[in-house]
């Protein structure tokens, strides 16, 4: 069989079996078409580590994001994801007894430790604050920050959401995330106010939870709030606030995992409310709240007569 068929028969199969998201089928798709169109053979058995190694200097000469007005070449973690497309393509492949490349020959680039965005408690404070819940608008922005906050959702996650998800009269509900995985989060009573006083200023019979406003509302085919409308919301809280730093969804959902590791919750526990597959993905956040080695530098370091 073609690599051409057999790559048709993976995609549907990430979908359909996997469960994977459209979105995701469809990076897999270009990743994996880059890979085929540059390698130019249609026959699995010919692929070779020679090829995938030309195609990562490939990869690695191409344009990225321009910084400073000069073109940076393509980071590694973006060339990571082509690499593993492919990996994920030739277990696929063993898996039906197609002769090919085997899998493991498929190294990933090292990349740097991935950095936080992270805002101080302070500015966490003043954010959430910020909204006027005087208006609707206002009385939504703060259930938004609210519930981002009590629940560290994902920005997709949050504006999925229907009235019908939540019961206001318990403490938790579930949450369908990545790889239509589903999960519980918790609701803080704080989030549940902020939620009742938004949803008594609501005059619609729309569905979805957070909903536009204003002449966006009255042009749109649905009332349901976008992610991008989310951003620029926070983009303005952040500026009210006065937090200077860039200011998304998920520096909350970031903020969310530190509170809960700096007050002494476990790691799994965090990677069970936070969705993640892998704890590695988790353990990023234990850099910024390990306490002990704060105090151990505090109680230690300088000590030497100076």
């Amino acid at each position: 069989m073609k690599l051409a068929e057999l790559q048709r028969q993976f995609l549907e199969y990430l979908e359909i079996e996997r469960g994977r998201s459209v979105k995701t089928v469809e990076n897999y798709q270009r990743y994996l078409t880059k890979f085929l169109d540059y390698v130019k053979t249609d026959d699995p058995s010919k692929l070779t580590e020679d090829m995938v190694r030309e195609f990562r200097l490939y990869l690695n000469r191409q344009p990225g994001t321009k910084v400073g007005g000069r073109m940076e070449p393509m980071k590694r973690k973006t060339q990571n994801y082509y690499l593993i497309a492919l990996r994920a393509f030739l277990k696929y492949l063993r898996r039906r007894g197609v002769e090919s490349l085997s899998p493991e020959r498929i190294e990933l680039a090292k990349v740097p430790e991935r950095s936080l965005d992270l805002i101080t408690p302070q500015e966490l404070v003043r954010l959430l604050e910020a909204p006027d819940t005087t208006t609707p608008v206002g009385a939504r922005d703060r259930a938004i920050l609210d519930l981002l906050f009590s629940t560290g959702l994902r920005i997709s996650e949050l504006c999925s959401l229907n009235i019908d998800d939540l019961d206001l009269t318990r403490d938790e509900f579930s949450v369908r995330g990545k790889g239509d995985k589903i999960r519980v989060v918790f609701l803080s009573e704080r989030a549940k106010q902020s939620i009742k006083a938004y949803l008594a200023k609501r005059k619609d019979l729309d569905e979805a939870l957070f909903i536009q406003y204003g002449k966006n509302a009255k042009n749109a085919s649905e009332l349901r709030l976008s992610v991008r409308a989310v951003q620029r919301m926070m983009k303005q809280m952040a500026a009210k606030a006065g937090i200077t730093r860039k200011v998304t969804p998920h520096v909350i959902r970031h903020s969310f995992a530190t509170d809960l590791l700096q007050n002494g919750a476990d790691l799994r526990s965090v990677q069970a409310l936070l969705g993640h597959a892998n704890i590695g993905t988790t353990q990023v956040y234990t850099h910024v709240t390990d306490k002990h080695l704060r105090d151990v530098h505090k109680r230690f370091h300088g000590k030497g007569g100076n």
